[in-house]
């Protein structure tokens, strides 16, 4: 509903998808961008990596759109206009950026987009991605998955440059997903964000939902699955999405035959478990320093958490202060976020739990690293 308003010129909140990993944020940035696709709107979609530039990640799908739209006799004008912005932007800010790497189709057009900083030159090219996308009669959404690593002068660009496409009513939006860090960062870059983006939170399901995910698909295959096998997934995944396919996937293939069965359930939990520690927590922990690490095993020895950042300092045998930058550095690194001052709360479902598991025993407190996976 909010992309029609938009394309017919009226106001339209852009979105930001917030929660934590696993709980399906990039699916249903996924599932909205081919619904907008065919509502006959223009998508781009890029992935906000750590140390890349946000003029990077933006410059080269912002010129397919241009092309896109130049192909079209109504906005041809406006979209080589556009695709003249993207050159002097690309021009001026690869200086300062050293990252950007796009094709140019036209010359720059001195004064447009081309003074050097970020915030003014970005307002004015996604303005000329606007006014090209209102020729076409359609609009363009930019669709940006893990924003949390977008720098915070970048991200407070990105917010202003929405703001004037939202008072010029031009076509253009962002649709995002990210930490739950993101929306206090957001409003940190710019006290207006609140009012440009709505902030839907993602979670784990709910018990009913949760159940049908697992149930349902065996049913389209012929396939029951027992009262307890079904509440001992239940049980492990804790609603997660991405964790329901891996108990649901090692469940199925263990099972001998409808229905699976409770016994099943636990055979395949090793086997789960398993997966999700070489996979999904194994890349997340290869990336981390031993300091790092013994910061988060110290998170874990306290349980799930949240937990005040005394307690963690505690459990380390340090100070509060001395271990500032280190939950600076896993804050950055998508690993941990603050619910509330003073608390810090892993990013990661059950993170707590791999990390008891990867560095067992007692010997992370003097300060030894974790040598490899402990026992499943």
């Amino acid at each position: 509903m909010r992309l029609r308003r938009l394309r017919r010129g009226l106001p339209a909140k852009s979105v930001t998808l917030v929660g934590l990993r696993g709980v399906g944020k990039t699916v249903l940035l996924d599932a909205a961008r081919r619904k907008a696709e065919d509502d006959g709107l223009y998508t781009v979609r890029t992935e906000a990596p750590e140390n890349r530039s946000l003029p990077a990640l933006l410059a080269p799908p912002l010129r397919l759109a241009l092309l896109h739209l130049s192909k079209m006799d109504a906005a041809r004008a406006a979209a080589v206009r556009g695709l003249r912005a993207l050159a002097g932007f690309a021009g001026k800010l690869k200086i300062k950026f050293k990252d950007i790497e796009v094709g140019l189709d036209y010359d720059p057009e001195p004064g447009l987009a081309d003074n050097g900083d970020l915030e003014v030159d970005l307002a004015t090219l996604l303005a000329q991605v606007g006014v090209a996308a209102r020729a076409a009669k359609t609009a363009v959404v930019i669709f940006v998955d893990e924003l949390q690593y977008v720098e915070q002068p970048q991200l407070a660009a990105l917010i202003a440059a929405l703001h004037r496409c939202a008072q010029d009513r031009l076509p253009v939006t962002v649709i995002g997903a990210g930490l739950p860090q993101l929306r206090g960062r957001m409003g940190e870059a710019k006290s207006y964000a609140e009012r440009l983006f709505d902030f839907p939170a993602i979670g784990p399901l709910g018990p009913s939902d949760a159940a049908d995910a697992i149930v349902r698909p065996a049913e389209n295959e012929g396939v029951a699955i027992e009262d307890a096998a079904l509440n001992e997934i239940l049980a492990k995944a804790q609603g997660y999405p991405y964790f329901l396919q891996e108990w649901g996937k090692h469940a199925w293939d263990i099972a001998a035959a409808s229905p699976i069965r409770l016994q099943d359930v636990l055979d395949a939990s090793d086997e789960a478990i398993a997966a999700l520690d070489e996979g999904f927590f194994r890349v997340r922990f290869d990336r981390l320093t031993p300091s790092e690490k013994r910061y988060l095993r110290a998170m874990a020895e306290l349980g799930a958490g949240p937990h005040r950042s005394g307690d963690i300092a505690g459990a380390l045998g340090r100070s509060v202060s001395s271990l500032g930058p280190t939950r600076a550095s896993l804050i950055a690194k998508g690993m941990i976020w603050s619910p509330t001052h003073g608390d810090t709360a892993f990013t990661v479902p059950l993170f707590d739990e791999f990390m008891r598991r990867i560095m067992p025993g007692g010997e992370w407190k003097q300060g030894q690293d974790a040598r490899g996976p402990g026992p499943v």
